[in-house]
């Protein structure tokens, strides 16, 4: 069952957009850097480079994102209330992009002083924000499995964060850490938990609501996230333990997330609605993205030479952060942004004006087009680390310019917003 969502529990608008606005911006830095370095940047994962460009994606848009999206959605369905909302947004958006910022750059100019700042910058930001949720997540009463999905997601972000200022303290120090080990665990618990579980709670509700499918079937919903959960732990024992367990616990992480994108594809074929839209396409790909990487991790596990191969974690990385995650929210941010600034315009003029719908705010057709060049971007990715004399900077130059078509249909949206709270006259049907 979908839960009845509280509207009247939104925060302000400026909650979520100062994060939505911000995100793409770090798409544009990301693919800056990979068109700058070309080739060079896919000799290994452990280039300053890749480093640099691996975080504006992952902690710049990915976590402007998901932050921006927890904040607005906690209160509205659980009744959460956020202490000091605006401020603790605009607290952790700087201490958030800042931070990205020094880490990308001190990894980029091997700087201990510039990762330590980061160190601190992010350990705050994540410290205040996961100190003020998580007791309130575990708490709230009548947990819908949305709200237990974001539960362990933020669980999740708890143990990214931490295995993250270790490995981060490897850098800015010369400690003698196992890097290999804890950037492992930092990974899965980023990538699997904290990215995978948050995408799949608020899947069960925006799936069905915002393109029209049926709901997610109850086992499923009731024991996805408990499953990939318990999984991380378990590997991330076995993998500290070296037990032989570790491989298959693998395996049936990636068999669970193959589960979901099957399923959600499923229902996404049930469509009510004949036509798809972008977001439809952004999911589709999201999902796709999935049992790619699936596929790529079992022909490396089958075929241990390509596993050794230097551009098999940059394939796998490209499937899971560019397909996967900044897919899926790419997506999403054509559905929240002009809902939010539709909702917040009806409560504001309160009928003294006309306000346009949705789809006048944020036309379907700009991001359809955007999405083809999103995926001519992600096409670019997957095959630049194979052959990257002929794709690394091309992949680049798309990525950069399909983050900044993102940013200008979003700004758009809020211009809109703008132009009609301030008194212009209500906007024509497009």
């Amino acid at each position: 069952m979908q839960r009845v969502l509280s509207f009247e529990q939104t925060p302000g608008l400026a909650v979520p957009l100062r994060f939505f606005l911000t995100a793409p911006a770090f798409g544009i830095l990301a693919g800056l850097l990979l068109a700058w370095t070309g080739p060079a940047m896919f000799v290994s994962r452990w280039t300053p480079e890749a480093l640099a460009m691996t975080h504006l994606l992952t902690l710049g848009f990915l976590g402007m994102c998901m932050l921006g999206a927890l904040l607005q959605i906690l209160p509205v369905v659980s009744g959460i209330e956020i202490p000091y909302t605006n401020r603790t947004a605009a607290s952790v958006h700087v201490l958030l992009g800042a931070g990205a910022l020094a880490l990308s750059c001190g990894f980029l100019h091997a700087s201990p002083l510039l990762i330590r700042i980061a160190m601190l910058m992010l350990g705050s930001g994540f410290g205040w924000l996961l100190l003020i949720l998580l007791k309130r997540v575990w708490s709230a009463p009548h947990a819908a499995p949305m709200l237990v999905a974001i539960r362990l997601a933020l669980s999740a972000l708890a143990a990214a964060a931490g295995f993250g200022i270790a490995a981060a303290a490897g850098f800015a120090w010369p400690l003698s850490l196992p890097l290999l080990l804890i950037t492992d665990l930092h990974v899965s618990w980023g990538l699997l938990g904290w990215l995978g579980l948050l995408v799949a709670g608020v899947a069960y509700q925006v799936v069905p609501m915002f393109q029209v499918t049926p709901v997610y079937p109850q086992w499923m919903t009731r024991g996805f996230a408990w499953t990939v959960f318990v999984l991380l732990v378990l590997r991330s024992a076995a993998a500290i333990d070296s037990s032989r367990s570790e491989p298959w616990l693998t395996a049936l992480l990636v068999l669970a997330w193959i589960g979901f994108a099957v399923i959600t594809l499923n229902l996404l074929r049930q469509r009510k609605r004949p036509k798809p839209d972008a977001t439809t396409f952004f999911w589709r790909t999201s999902l796709i993205s999935i049992l790619a990487a699936g596929a790529v991790w079992a022909a490396a596990t089958a075929i241990p030479a390509l596993a050794q191969h230097p551009a098999y974690p940059f394939v796998l990385g490209a499937l899971v952060i560019a397909g996967f995650g900044y897919s899926v929210i790419n997506g999403m941010l054509y559905k929240i942004v002009p809902f939010l600034v539709w909702y917040h315009l009806q409560n504001r003029l309160a009928g003294a004006a006309k306000v346009p719908n949705v789809k006048q705010i944020l036309p379907d057709r700009d991001a359809e087009r955007q999405f083809f060049l999103h995926l001519l971007g992600l096409v670019l990715l997957v095959a630049a680390p194979v052959l990257p004399g002929g794709f690394a900077q091309a992949a680049g130059i798309v990525l950069a310019a399909s983050s900044a078509w993102l940013w200008l249909n979003l700004l758009k949206a809020v211009r809109t917003y703008r132009e009609l709270s301030s008194g212009t006259p209500a906007l024509r049907p497009v």
